[in-house]
């Protein structure tokens, strides 16, 4: 028997701890193992805990969700960490990717998203909002450059993983895509994973850039 995911949860909310916990508690093969309300109570829940993955909120008093990213990285490099806030601004989101997040949701994130994202992480992958994925790409200035190499990867995708790239780069979920092309989400997640196999890519918004820097998105539909 497969032993479950074990997850720390850090938030000073009790009201966003309590939603999480409704969502994670009954998932299968999911173990919430510990709660804590701000960023020091985190680092040294994941030292004694050791957990697959620790969710952290931004902003918690004591030692705020970055700082606290930081030193689980290093004291407890094992934990994946997924970010869960409020806020999507593109500097945390910047911040907590360079840091070593494994993720990156805002709490206004459907539930399957949430649970999609720690069972992502646990596996050695990461997962953003698509949400998070199509600010960043909006912000980014037009790429006047089309690297040859980038050119060749996307060429290597089949007709459905190329639009499957292009509706990540717009924006939509999993569950979005699935709707548009007529396909389960399970199909759109495995040409998500194909993609990013092909592309070299961590991430979708490290995928959506790709498209863009290539001019895939210059005459993808609408």
């Amino acid at each position: 028997m497969t032993d479950p995911l074990r997850v720390l949860l850090a938030d000073d909310d009790s009201l966003i701890r309590t939603a999480i916990d409704a969502i994670l508690r009954p998932a299968a093969g999911i173990e919430l193992i510990a709660q804590v309300a701000d960023g020091r109570a985190a680092v040294e829940a994941a030292v004694r805990h050791r957990p697959d993955v620790a969710l952290l909120d931004i902003q918690m008093p004591v030692l705020d969700g970055l700082a606290a990213l930081r030193e689980i990285r290093t004291v407890a490099p094992a934990v994946r960490v997924v970010v869960l806030t409020t806020f999507g601004q593109d500097d945390y989101v910047a911040q907590a990717l360079h840091a070593g997040a494994a993720g990156f949701l805002l709490k206004e994130s459907a539930a399957e998203e949430l649970e999609y994202a720690v069972r992502a992480a646990a596996a050695g992958n990461a997962y953003l909002s698509p949400k998070i994925t199509r600010q960043v790409l909006d912000r980014l200035p037009p790429a006047p450059v089309r690297p040859s190499e980038e050119l060749i990867k996307v060429g290597m995708l089949s007709d459905r993983e190329r639009e499957v790239l292009i509706r990540l780069a717009q924006g939509l979920s999993n569950a979005e895509i699935g709707r548009l092309l007529f396909v389960s989400e399970g199909t759109v997640k495995t040409h998500v994973y194909h993609v990013f196999a092909k592309l070299g890519v961590d991430n979708r918004v490290q995928a959506a850039m790709l498209a863009q820097r290539t001019g895939l998105l210059d005459a993808s539909p609408a």
